[in-house]
């Protein structure tokens, strides 16, 4: 099922932020659509908003072709644009305002409002940009990994985990005690269609459950497997950036 994952291992988490951020330059040069569009699916989180910070200092963002770039996101919560808990804001602030990338190249989840009905108009976003398509196909996502092996908002036991056909779908707070808000997230088969899947994975409390991740085997309560293992690209290529801490029990 899809191909092996590789995993880089790195001293600290600036280090692995920067080899992140030139592997963003590097696919940002070497991949496109035939309308000469890069695409890629951000995540939210402190770790990869170090990598957007990087992409928006002079080391990087003048080997980037910003109007080729096309921007989305992986999930977002039900929050305005400009709230704290926003994956937008966090990325506008960090990113998208300091880089000359076209306003209408940007396209945001939205947070506020009815869930349900964001999560059908994104979709309706990504089947315009991706006419044609059974399946959008990203150059290039960026996911984090949460401590219960959550990716964007996709958590274990969620119904979202088994969506086959939508592309984006809203998740209810019910019966998830770890979800405060509805969010809105991409499905496992856009993830899966992605060409090039980048995890991004810091910190020693995370390491049990990265171990967990990358065995591939059932959870040890005999449960279905944790919603990160379930990402491998059908025909694409998947790597997993770890700090030492988050790796210490590989």
């Amino acid at each position: 099922m899809g191909t092996p994952s590789s995993v880089f291992v790195f001293d600290t988490p600036e280090q692995l932020a920067v080899a992140a951020a030139e592997r963003f330059v590097e696919c940002a040069r070497e991949s496109g659509d035939e309308l000469n569009r890069f695409s890629v699916a951000l995540a939210g989180g402190k770790t990869p908003k170090r990598v957007y910070e990087l992409l928006a200092t002079e080391r990087f963002k003048n080997r980037i072709e910003w109007s080729r770039v096309h921007v989305f996101f992986g999930d977002e919560r039900a929050v305005p644009p400009d709230h704290p808990d926003s994956n937008y804001a966090m990325v506008w602030e960090s990113l998208i305002s300091n880089v000359p990338i076209p306003a209408k190249n940007v396209r945001r989840i939205i947070g506020e409002g009815n869930a349900h009905e964001n999560a059908r108009l994104y979709e309706n976003q990504l089947q315009t940009f991706f006419a044609g398509a059974t399946w959008p196909r990203f150059d290039l996502v960026f996911l984090g990994m949460g401590q219960d092996g959550h990716t964007a908002s996709l958590f274990p036991g969620s119904e979202a985990l088994n969506e086959k056909s939508k592309w984006v779908v809203a998740i209810r707070t019910d019966g998830l005690k770890q979800v405060k808000q509805e969010r809105v997230t991409l499905t496992l088969p856009v993830f899966n269609h992605a060409a090039r899947v980048i995890f991004l994975v810091t910190g020693q409390e995370k390491a049990q459950v990265l171990a967990e991740v990358l065995s591939l085997k059932d959870r040890r309560d005999g449960s279905d497997l944790l919603p990160a293992q379930a990402i491998h690209p059908v025909d694409g290529t998947l790597e997993w950036l770890v700090d030492k801490a988050a790796a210490s029990f590989l």
